[in-house]
């Protein structure tokens, strides 16, 4: 019991202080010759580079520190996670965009492209079509260009050849990785969750950044082994009485995760997330055998999000996460100026009132001057439940 305690807290801190602590590991990778892709998006298939030898690194900043030097050059009013990124690019402090070789963008919002389209003029950007629509054989044909047309971008700049066997063996390990987060997420449908919502967010945020992936694997074995045990023997980070919260909305990490932090300092506790953090990319597995291209462009093209019209991928994964967690709220975090959320918001409060099941919206951005606002709303819909 003693071993646990003391093991468990450095298990979190791992995954916590992954994305500063990378900074020196993506630099040593970089010394050693190992080219870098940075991307912003979860419909962007990690496979590809993977098959290539190379390492990839989310872009999407989380911190309001550089938005002044953006909104030099980008409207004030446009969505934060667009002006954070650009305005880390823009003034170097990003090791993980300073270190890419190649930054992989997508037509996921009108906001994006227009800054993909100045960060082309610093960078090495390559930008995917994303069709609108998820299951028509136009969409369906047009994205899996769009994944060619990237894989031959890739072997061109890095000088590659990727073939099927390769491909594949991505694949495999990029299932075996989603197998296993999603395993971790849902040791929280037990009552109560043996962990909260923050720690299950340290570790989903934390591991794309860590990029051993031998290493990463074995770390979160560790952890869903670790959280087992204590609990078998009697932990209870949560009490059985903290209502159960979905949260969903834009991706989350780094200073959003004040919503989780209000949520829980209220009494509750988050046990799921379906943002692109979440249960988004790691609820599906991509299909091994056949063409992998094909089954690549099938399943990343499957990802429910607000950009897709109908999304009707969403709220079946909505609806499935409330039931197998047993869900007591939901909570959207929308990210101000981030319209196709911000517009889909008022679908999912209308299907989560068929439900019956209590619905509550924060819109916020990047700054800290909100946290008093969120943590009286927050306070207040917990009580409720």
């Amino acid at each position: 019991m003693v071993e646990l305690k003391t093991q468990l807290p450095r298990i979190f801190d791992s995954f916590a202080k992954a994305r500063q602590d990378g900074f020196l590991a993506m630099k040593k990778l970089k010394d050693s010759g190992t080219g870098v892709v940075g991307q912003f998006c979860t419909y962007t298939p990690q496979e590809i580079f993977m098959a290539a030898g190379l390492v990839t690194v989310g872009l999407c900043a989380t911190s309001d520190e550089t938005i002044p030097e953006a909104e030099k050059e980008l409207p004030s009013n446009l969505c934060p996670l667009i002006k954070s990124s650009y305005g880390f690019a823009i003034t170097d402090k990003c090791p993980y965009m300073y270190f890419s070789d190649l930054v992989v963008g997508e037509t996921t919002c009108d906001g994006k492209v227009k800054m993909y389209e100045l960060l082309g003029k610093i960078k090495n950007v390559h930008i995917l079509e994303l069709p609108k629509r998820q299951n028509t054989p136009q969409a369906k044909a047009l994205w899996r260009e769009e994944l060619v047309r990237l894989k031959e971008r890739v072997e061109k700049d890095f000088h590659v050849t990727i073939t099927d066997e390769m491909l594949q063996e991505a694949i495999r390990r990029r299932n075996m990785e989603r197998k296993l987060l999603k395993e971790l997420y849902e040791l929280s449908t037990m009552t109560p969750p043996p962990l909260t919502g923050m720690r299950q967010l340290q570790i989903l945020f934390g591991s794309q950044f860590k990029f051993n992936w031998e290493e990463k694997i074995r770390e979160i074995e560790n952890a869903i082994a670790g959280i087992r045990q204590a609990y078998d023997a009697g932990e209870r980070p949560v009490p059985a009485s903290a209502p159960r919260i979905l949260v969903t909305g834009c991706p989350i990490g780094g200073v959003t995760e004040k919503v989780v932090r209000v949520i829980e300092e209220a009494g509750g506790v988050v046990v799921v997330f379906e943002n692109c953090t979440g249960a988004k990319q790691m609820d599906r597995q991509c299909r091994e055998e056949g063409d992998p291209i094909t089954n690549l462009a099938d399943h990343y093209l499957q990802i429910g999000c607000a950009v897709m019209t109908p999304d009707t991928n969403r709220f079946e994964l909505l609806e499935r996460l409330c039931k197998q967690f047993h869900i007591d709220g939901v909570v959207e975090m929308t990210l101000q100026a981030c319209h196709p959320y911000a517009v889909e918001a008022h679908s999912v409060k209308l299907f989560m009132q068929e439900k019956n099941i209590p619905y509550l919206q924060l819109e916020t951005d990047y700054s800290t001057a909100d946290i008093g606002q969120l943590s009286t709303r927050a306070g207040a819909f917990v009580e409720m439940l």
